[in-house]
């Protein structure tokens, strides 16, 4: 009897484990959204490559743009659908090609549509475009995608504007803000995602004192009319508007954007958004309190924009913690049951994890007290901030003298015991601060853009990750008597205000921007003031400036000969709360002279998590660093663009600047194969079958970490 039994249960167990693979099986074929599905979970239903056979796979094309230039990138994700392959190019022209060899079909290139040049005169502003969105309009469909500062429509078919869409093709993304924001940098990086005749967009906004608000806003994908906002920073009236101490601060303070994305369960008509920190990013004595519903994970009611839920990770955030890509969604088993979650990774290396429906954990999180002990003056820091209890965190969080890197001579691990030494590091909630903060894990994670993937087979997660410390260092930014400073003094007050944060103290530039020391070798000064009031690629506009400032400015950074002339500046204004007492020098990886981590590897890793116990399964180094690699030592590396999964068990992804894309086992993290392509490929990688015939596709931009840009996409696939 008992024997029956077994056999009966056996049975319904591979019944139901059958009719799970069959829907999974009966998934599109196509990778026809950003991130594989609306979901979020990098995963692709196709069983073509298997272990044993990937070794085999092949490059069979190779596109080229020909727009790279010096500092683009590609961090495109492209999508395949109805037969054609969209991506976007180094400067932001769409593409569409022949999905088997790679051929061009047509190029939207927005530089020819007469608006090169923005309302100032000024260059057309470049971003990074990391993927389009399709919608079925009934007729040959349509791609959305960001370039500049708007939101395009463009025919899928024939690759012309569609000019019944907004404003002749068109929404310019400063409107609908619900406040003046002509002047200031947004843009598109990250595509929107359709739920029915919808397309909703989250935007990249300036991370310092004068910022766009971040609202999410929901468009109709066939007029282009605004639909709903969610102000992301509540206004009179509204949930979380109490979070903020001055009633006044949704008028002036911005960030808390949507730039990563999201995830939507259209079954349940739920979108969710995870939002970034507000503005000034380091310092925020201008905006106290926890700041609600920046760091926030949001979940809407897709159809009318309205709040169903939130969960804040970090209160009151000064450490640039945003959320950095958008949750997966996937079903988890808890008590025997099949739970609706929402999982969502962070840069710090927590992952929360809640029930979909209520927003409910479905591991514990405590808050727990942090520092208090900010010198800035004005500063007032959350007295408490969320720790998941479970899952364990993916990344190390800690940096102190027993991890200082090994594999450097003892000297230069002397030079990084006193630096570490002379900064705070005792907690990873330790504040900004003078004498230098301890920012680990990084601002680039921990958890990055690329984001996760998730196999829906067995439940695992998987995650690549930084583990590159930062130290954040901030200066006065006190006021300068108008009446006596020169150009040059002027601009170079300017210049501590608006651009140390990306440029460095010196104009030595940083790890997210190049070096001004030889700009006057490169621009003029007419030019450098349409660079100011346009922006360009990641740099955003200055249109506040006034006119005699831009002048300082411009004095100061091309070190021209009217530095010494009397400043014509205005007299110093009342008081706004936009007036920053201080400014981070820049954004400075902890590094050793001899340029390598401070910190023992890996810097950089791969991670598989079994999300229904929450326990790490395993870790790898991912990325090869060559002057240890030639000693035989993996020390992982910097890591940009995700990863995608099959249900065969292998995992892909490129993402790391030693230019190689590879296949991982999903049980154990061991290598199966790997290629060297022609840029590194931060992007996140595709997998779609044409004909029973799978391919494997990736953007190789290149342009971060040093390397060299390019202007590739490649494709491979079994003989």
């Amino acid at each position: 009897m008992k024997n029956r039994f077994l056999v009966v249960i056996t049975f319904l167990f591979l019944g139901l484990l059958g009719a799970c693979r069959n829907n999974f099986n009966d998934l599109p074929k196509e990778w026809s959204v950003y991130g594989g599905s609306k979901k979020n979970t990098r995963f692709a239903p196709l069983h073509q490559l298997t272990k044993e056979n990937v070794k085999h796979l092949s490059k069979v094309w190779e596109y080229q743009s020909g727009d790279a230039d010096r500092n683009t990138q590609i961090q495109t994700n492209p999508i395949l659908i109805n037969g054609t392959l969209y991506g976007v190019s180094p400067k932001l022209k769409l593409i569409a090609l022949e999905p088997t060899t790679g051929n061009s079909k047509w190029v939207f290139d927005p530089f020819q549509l007469g608006i090169k040049k923005d309302k100032e005169g000024g260059f057309f502003s470049m971003n990074v475009c990391r993927g389009v969105t399709y919608f079925d309009d009934g007729k040959n469909g349509r791609i959305f995608y960001g370039a500049g500062s708007y939101l395009y429509a463009v025919d899928a078919q024939t690759g012309k504007l569609l000019k019944d869409f907004g404003q002749e093709g068109k929404i310019d993304l400063h409107e609908n803000l619900g406040r003046p924001a002509d002047d200031l940098y947004v843009a598109l990086t990250t595509p929107g995602i359709i739920y029915k005749n919808l397309i909703i967009i989250g935007t990249r906004v300036d991370e310092g004192g004068r910022a766009a608000p971040g609202h999410i806003r929901a468009f109709n994908a066939i007029t282009g009319k605004i639909e709903w906002v969610f102000h992301t920073i509540p206004q009179p009236g509204e949930a979380g508007y109490s979070s903020w101490e001055d009633p006044n601060a949704w008028q002036y303070i911005g960030g808390a954007n949507a730039w990563a994305g999201f995830s939507l369960d259209e079954e349940r008509g739920l979108l969710f958004a995870p939002l970034g920190s507000a503005s000034y990013d380091f310092y925020g004595g201008n905006r106290k309190g926890d700041n609600l519903y920046a760091n926030s994970l949001v979940a809407l009611d897709a159809s009318t924009g309205k709040r169903v839920w939130h969960y804040q990770t970090v209160h009151h955030d000064v450490w640039d913690r945003d959320l950095p890509t958008a949750p997966v969604l996937a079903d988890l088993n808890q008590n025997g049951k099949r739970i609706p979650a929402v999982i969502q990774p962070t840069k710090s290396g927590f992952i929360f994890v809640f029930h979909r429906e209520t927003g409910v954990p479905l591991f514990k999180i405590e808050e727990k007290d942090v520092p208090q002990n900010s010198q800035l003056i004005g500063e007032q820091l959350s007295k408490t901030q969320p720790i998941p209890v479970f899952p364990k965190p993916f990344v190390r969080q800690r940096f102190d003298s027993t991890q200082i890197n090994p594999l450097l001579p003892k000297s230069s691990q002397d030079s990084i015991q006193n630096v570490l030494a002379s900064i705070d590091h005792y907690s990873m909630f330790a504040p900004p601060s003078t004498k230098g903060t301890l920012i680990f894990p990084g601002y680039d994670g921990g958890a990055e853009w690329g984001g996760p993937a998730f196999n829906p087979y067995n439940d695992v997660l998987f995650i690549n990750a930084n583990e590159m410390p930062w130290i954040l260092t901030m200066v006065p930014n006190a006021p300068t008597s108008f009446e006596k400073e020169t150009l040059g003094q002027a601009g170079q007050r300017l210049y501590s205000t608006h651009c140390m944060v990306c440029h460095g103290k010196n104009k030595e530039g940083s790890a997210h921007s190049p070096s001004l020391l030889t700009l006057n070798k490169n621009i003029t000064n007419d030019s450098l003031f349409s660079l100011l009031a346009s922006g360009r690629r990641m740099m955003p506009a200055f249109n506040y400036l006034t006119t005699n400032e831009k002048e300082a400015l411009s004095s100061y950074l091309l070190s021209l000969q009217n530095q010494n002339m009397p400043f014509k500046g205005n007299e110093p204004s009342t008081p706004s709360p936009l007036d920053l007492p201080y400014v981070s020098t820049g954004y400075n990886k902890f590094k050793s002279p001899e340029g390598y981590p401070a910190i023992a590897p890996p810097w950089g890793t791969l991670n598989a998590i079994d999300m229904n116990t929450g326990e790490l399964k395993w870790k790898v180094p991912l990325g090869e660093i060559d002057a240890f690699s030639e000693q035989g030592i993996i020390t992982g590396s910097e890591n940009y663009g995700g990863p995608l999964v099959t249900p065969t068990g292998i995992l892909f992804i490129a993402a790391t600047p030693d230019g190689k894309i590879r296949a991982f086992d999903q049980e154990n993290g061991a290598l199966l194969w790997e290629d060297q392509l022609p840029f590194p490929g931060y992007a996140t990688p595709i997998l779609y079958e044409i004909e029973g015939k799978p391919f494997l596709v990736i953007a190789c931009g290149g342009g971060k970490l040093g390397s060299p840009s390019g202007d590739r996409y490649v494709a491979y696939s079994l003989p």
